[in-house]
C-alpha cells in the first residue's frame, strides 16, 4: 500500500473512531504534549488522565515545573512508576526555561537532547504540538507495523527495531500530521491490541499480513524470558510517641530515586539496627507480613517491621534526608508506592 492509501485510510478510521477528547489535545502546546507523553510511557491513558489534570493545575507552564522543589514534584508522580520520567521531566524543565528562555527546541535532535526524551516522544511532541512531519513509534505503533508487515522477531533486538523505525517513516505523511501520529497511538490503543485484536473494525485489515497468517499475535514477537531474580529487604517503621513516622530521602541514583521510604535493615539485627540509627532501644517490634514489591527485571519481598520508640532520638536529623511523617497531616512529598501502602495501614491504625 502507498504511503497515501495507508495515511488516508488510518485518517478516515480516526476521523470517526478515534479519541478526540483527551485532556491533553486541548491546547496541544509543546509543553502540554511533552508532559502527557512521559506519563504515557509505560502508563495507560485511564491511569494517566488525572495525574495530568493535577499536574498540569499545579505546574501550568514550564517555568512552574523548572521552579518547583523535586519533592514537589513526584509527590504528585506518586503511584505512576517508573519515576526517573519524573526526575528527567523536571530537569528538562529547568533546562528549557534557564538555557533555551522558555521555549521547546522544534527539531528532534534538539528535543532528544534534553533529559529523558527519546526518538519518539520527541517525534510525538512535534507532530502533535506544530504538526511537523515527525515519526513516531511508541509501543502501540509497533505492535500495529509489526502486524501489518508481519515483521518477525522481539523490537528490543536493533535490526527488528530499525526495521520498524524504517516502515514507521515510510508510511508518515506530509498531510495532517498531528491526527497521524494520535491515531496510530489510538490504533494501538482500541483496536490492535496485545491479545484480542478487534481485526473486523482495522482500517487496514485488508492489507495486514499476520492476519493474512492467521498469526496476529505472534507479531510483534515477545521478549526473550529471562528467571527474574527475588531480593529481600526489611523495612523499619519506627514510630515515635507522637504516631509520626521517621522517613529517609533515597539518593537519586537507584529504585526508588527521589523519593522518601522506611529505613532498610538487611544485614543487622532488627534492634541493632534501630539502636545504630536513633540511638534509642526500641521499645517493642511489631512484624506485619511480607509482602512482594515487583519490578521490571526483579522482585522485591518487603517485611516491614512496626517500632515504637519511647522517645525521639536526640541525634540531628538532616533537614533535607530525614523527617518525622505526620500521618494525620501528611507533608506533600513523594513516597515509593509499597510506602504508600503502609502509611495507609499505618494511618488507618491511628
Amino acid at each position: 500500500m502507498s504511503t497515501p492509501e495507508f495515511a488516508q485510510k488510518v485518517l478516515t478510521w480516526f476521523d470517526q473512531h478515534g479519541r478526540h477528547d483527551l485532556p491533553w489535545q486541548e491546547d496541544t502546546t509543546p509543553y502540554r504534549v511533552w508532559v502527557s507523553e512521559t506519563m504515557l510511557q509505560q502508563t495507560q491513558v485511564k491511569t494517566v488522565i488525572p495525574y495530568f489534570h493535577r499536574f498540569m493545575n499545579a505546574f501550568p507552564t514550564v517555568e512552574n515545573l523548572a521552579a518547583a522543589e523535586e519533592d514537589e514534584v513526584l509527590h504528585l508522580w506518586t503511584g505512576l512508576g517508573y519515576y526517573a520520567r519524573a526526575r528527567n521531566l523536571h530537569k528538562a524543565a529547568r533546562q528549557v526555561a534557564q538555557e533555551l528562555d522558555g521555549v521547546f527546541p522544534d527539531s528532534v535532535e534538539g528535543l532528544e537532547a534534553l533529559p529523558g526524551i527519546g526518538r519518539s516522544t520527541a517525534g510525538a511532541v512535534l507532530s502533535i504540538s506544530s504538526g511537523q512531519r515527525a515519526t513516531i513509534l511508541d509501543g502501540n505503533v509497533k505492535r500495529v507495523l509489526a502486524r501489518y508487515a508481519a515483521v518477525a522477531g522481539w523490537p528490543g533486538k536493533t535490526a527488528v527495531h530499525d526495521e520498524l523505525w524504517r516502515i514507521a517513516d515510510r508510511y508518515t505523511p506530509h498531510e495532517r500530521c498531528a491526527d497521524y501520529t494520535q491515531a496510530m497511538m489510538d490504533l494501538g490503543a482500541t483496536l490492535c491490541t496485545r491479545t484480542r485484536p478487534s481485526c473486523p473494525q482495522c482500517p487496514l485489515q485488508t492489507e495486514c499480513e499476520a492476519h493474512a497468517l492467521g498469526r496476529e499475535t505472534d507479531f510483534p514477537g515477545k521478549k526473550p524470558r529471562k528467571v527474574i531474580p527475588v531480593r529481600t529487604t526489611r523495612f523499619l517503621m519506627l514510630r515515635n510517641a507522637s504516631g509520626d513516622v521517621w522517613l529517609e530521602k533515597r539518593p537519586s541514583p537507584g529504585i526508588w530515586g527521589g523519593l522518601w521510604c522506611f529505613p532498610e535493615s538487611p544485614d543487622l539485627t532488627p534492634e541493632a539496627s534501630v539502636l545504630d540509627l536513633t540511638g534509642l532501644a526500641p521499645a517493642s517490634i511489631e512484624p506485619w507480613p511480607v509482602f512482594r514489591h515487583t519490578f521490571s527485571h526483579y522482585h522485591l519481598d518487603i517485611e516491614p517491621l512496626l517500632v515504637q520508640l519511647d522517645a525521639s532520638p536526640a541525634a540531628i536529623m538532616e533537614a533535607d534526608r530525614q523527617l518525622w511523617y505526620n500521618v494525620r497531616q501528611p507533608p506533600q512529598i513523594g513516597l515509593a508506592a509499597p510506602v504508600v501502602g503502609l502509611l495507609q495501614q499505618l494511618t488507618a491504625q491511628e
